[in-house]
């Protein structure tokens, strides 16, 4: 196939990764790491590609590629991540990686001879710490459907009389209901590793992977398969290390758990160093300190990754400690870290008084992530290369945009039913199966 001529291939491929759930602004450094990671041939394949998964033909026909040529093009950036290809319905199904979760996170999961892992290291944090502007595209507005939420540990949580805990928030459920595992590097501590900014004990191998993910991710050498037993003890290690469970903010079919420090984890640090809470979204628990059991030790302030809880003087002159710690409800993830490192248990995680809403699937969640972030209409007209889809996209996407319009399907009233019926139109369209991912 022919080169996109006259025009710069990469600046096309920005367009289109920031056209995904999750904004990727284009700048100079965004340019630099995308001629860093791609060849000219593998930008235009995914230029072409359509933004939804897709079987092997289906590519074909939208990029106009000979199949040979294109299943050797599609296969290296499976192995690369920049392509995550999911085997489901028999076959295999093909969709661009966006920039989180996907060319970040694998990128830095790569091993090997041929990996520069320090100069992609130093390019995803110019690009998207120090820059700001990825940041503020994807967090800047208040947005509340995350792709990631805090998984509350079991072990912090008061008397189960007292708090009901779902399914979908204990991680030994989900270590129960799933038949595959694997566990890679973290990219997040693997770049802290490379930019010299790594301050923790907590090892690199320690993004965890269940099911579905779990065979994109073997299948790719991006990580490596482990047992039941494993994994349990990669649990325990965070628990007994003091480290946040951050999880795949769906209530079905849970495809990943980071493990993450308050020094390297970037969702965290978007939250304690940059001011935006709204980067990861809470588990139904929060802290609650009580007070008769709390001897103004420090233990849960010093633990908490994001500085949550402080201390302040105790005035009472009859008080029996000088400090008693006060956490911020506005921004305390209910992770029980805190909980976790209190000698007398007067740390414990409590019921919100107002239960946060995950989403239900994946599907439910990037429909929910690209409305907020003003890119639906790509997830709905999916085809770059149709004329009559362009017109609509841009339509389409002009009226999804419109405060009212969002702030509404958005909202406790219509999001129910603007879902169910985004999860009619994909029936019609023959991809029902994506509905239970």
């Amino acid at each position: 196939m022919g080169h996109l001529v006259g025009k710069d291939v990469f600046r096309e491929l920005g367009g289109k990764i920031d056209g995904m759930e999750m904004r990727a602004p284009w700048n100079d450094r965004l340019r630099a790491i995308l001629a860093e990671l791609y060849m000219v041939e593998e930008a235009e394949i995914v230029i072409r590609m359509p933004n939804g998964l897709s079987t092997f033909d289906e590519v074909a026909r939208a990029t106009g590629a000979e199949t040979s040529a294109l299943r050797r093009l599609l296969d290296g950036m499976t192995t690369k991540g920049l392509v995550i290809d999911l085997w489901v319905q028999g076959e295999y199904h093909y969709a661009p990686s966006p920039m989180v979760i996907g060319i970040f996170e694998f990128t830095m999961m790569r091993m090997g001879p041929d990996v520069k892992s320090r100069e992609w290291a130093r390019l995803f944090h110019e690009y998207m710490a120090v820059d700001g502007s990825f940041l503020a595209a994807n967090l800047g507005r208040g947005e509340r459907f995350s792709f990631i939420r805090a998984l509350p540990h079991e072990e912090a949580i008061e008397d189960a009389e007292h708090v009901e805990i779902l399914d979908h928030e204990k991680a030994s459920a989900l270590l129960a209901g799933t038949d595959r595992f694997s566990v890679g590097l973290c990219s997040c501590r693997h770049e802290k590793l490379h930019l010299g900014e790594k301050r923790c004990a907590a090892p690199l191998e320690s993004c965890t992977q269940f099911g579905l993910a779990a065979d994109f991710m073997i299948r790719n050498r991006l990580a490596r398969e482990v047992c039941r037993f494993e994994m349990e003890d990669l649990f325990a290690r965070s628990r007994e290390m003091g480290l946040v469970l951050a999880a795949d903010n769906v209530q079905k079919n849970m495809k990943f758990v980071c493990h993450c420090c308050g020094c390297c984890c970037s969702v965290l640090l978007a939250v304690s160093r940059y001011g935006y809470p709204n980067a990861i979204m809470t588990s139904n628990t929060i802290a609650v300190i009580e007070e008769d059991a709390c001897t103004g030790c420090l233990k849960c302030a010093t633990a908490c990754p994001i500085d949550a809880i402080a201390m302040i003087s105790v005035e009472n002159p009859q008080a029996k400690r000088e400090n008693a710690p006060q956490v911020n409800t506005s921004v305390c993830l209910g992770c029980g870290v805190c909980a976790l490192k209190c000698p007398t248990r007067a740390c414990r995680l409590a019921g919100r008084a107002q239960r946060v809403i995950h989403p239900e699937t994946t599907f439910e969640r990037v429909i929910l992530q690209s409305l907020e972030k003003g890119t639906l209409q790509n997830q709905i007209f999916a085809n770059p290369k149709s004329i009559g889809e362009k017109f609509t996209r841009a339509f389409v996407g002009a009226f999804l945009n419109l405060p009212p319009v969002k702030k509404a399907l958005l909202g406790d009233t219509l999001r129910s039913r603007f879902l169910q019926a985004m999860k009619e139109g994909a029936k019609r369209q023959g991809k029902g199966w994506v509905l239970e991912m």
